[in-house]
């Protein structure tokens, strides 16, 4: 039954509070009660047990109150660099609290014959004199703490994003020394050779432009949508080539959304994720769209046709690029299955900086 209620209780209120808490109660009753009563509150065993629970009762209430005006002053200023605003904010919101709850306090005990205790000035200046001091000492040391904790989740989170962003810069090198898309894209080459010397002339063009942008992509750390589309219709081209009509990539875009920005080979991530886990062949065809929507979200669905051998591709992985969204932006991405598609939506960002290269 005890295991129940603690259990509980943790679930809306942390340990360190509850720790606090059975430590300041058992003494805050009897030094209160004596002070307001007197000596009898230990000789009265009626008055030790109404004592108590009416000041039990009258510290739970006060503590819920305290509770809601604490989160609502850290919801006001969160940031490490707002420790000031936050811990003025809380001593002005818990003095005026605390205080109002000292004169309530005493005036429920004067209500009490048998307590005995006078509503007067005398009585509750001592008080509101210890109450303001603990105030203090307990808004410096919850400010400090709180400051330490977003300090150390900050510290955490970077680590995080440096982690991913090495990932992704690693990914995106791999992709730059990738033997098999090289091996691939020179035998396309030289089969264009023999066949087509115009084809294979564009072939080789598309293949600049791909190792070009894939170069530089190490050095933005965002782009705009429409050079990512240039990337990923060169890229296109070579897989288009290579997979022939097994593989048909499609995109709708409204160019309302051409400014917008996003992660460099993000697109080619996803085309890449699409093929790595697809079947193709001339019969069912791979069928990959790249769209926008109306809310500003970039959209790669492609049709569902699971296999069990996977292509063996060294692109950026979904997961790096899910982490490197909500680690930058605090961006999720969205995936959607559904029992004929796989879809995942990305959102756009607007006005943000983007450095493109020549």
């Amino acid at each position: 039954m005890v295991r129940i209620l603690y259990q509980r209780l943790t679930k809306s209120v942390s340990k360190w509070e509850l720790g606090y808490h059975a430590l300041f109660v058992p003494v805050l009753i009897p030094v209160c009660n004596y002070y307001f009563i007197g000596p009898k509150y230990f000789t009265d065993v009626r008055l030790f047990l109404s004592g108590s629970i009416l000041l039990l009762a009258l510290y739970v209430l006060t503590t819920l109150i305290i509770r809601k005006a604490v989160r609502w002053a850290i919801s006001h200023y969160p940031d490490v660099e707002q420790s000031t605003q936050r811990t003025l904010t809380l001593l002005v919101v818990l003095s005026s609290l605390s205080a109002g709850a000292v004169l309530f306090d005493v005036f429920i005990y004067s209500l009490i014959p048998a307590f005995g205790t006078q509503f007067s000035w005398v009585l509750i200046r001592p008080v509101m004199i210890l109450t303001l001091f603990f105030d203090f000492t307990f808004c410096t040391a919850l400010s400090l703490s709180y400051a330490y904790q977003q300090w150390h989740n900050d510290q955490t989170a970077n680590e995080y994003l440096r982690q991913a962003t090495y990932q992704h810069q690693l990914d995106a090198l791999k992709m730059q020394i990738n033997p098999h898309f090289l091996f691939n894209s020179l035998t396309s080459l030289s089969s264009l050779i023999g066949e087509n010397r115009q084809k294979a002339g564009q072939f080789v063009d598309e293949l600049a432009k791909v190792y070009r942008y894939l170069l530089q992509a190490n050095d933005r750390e965002w782009v705009s949508l429409k050079t990512e589309l240039n990337f990923i219709v060169s890229y296109g081209n070579l897989l288009q080539t290579r997979y022939g009509p097994g593989l048909s990539i499609t995109h709708e875009i409204d160019p309302a959304f051409l400014e917008s920005s996003l992660l460099p080979l993000s697109l080619q991530t996803l085309v890449d994720n699409a093929i790595k886990h697809n079947a193709m062949s001339l019969g069912k065809p791979l069928q990959i769209c790249i769209k926008t929507t109306p809310e500003g979200d970039i959209l790669v669905q492609n049709n569902l046709q699971r296999k069990v051998v996977k292509v063996e591709t060294l692109q950026a992985s979904l997961d790096t690029l899910r982490t490197k969204y909500r680690l930058l932006r605090n961006i999720d991405i969205r995936v959607e299955e559904t029992d004929t598609h796989f879809c995942v939506r990305l959102p756009l960002q607007s006005n943000y900086p983007i450095i493109e290269q020549n």
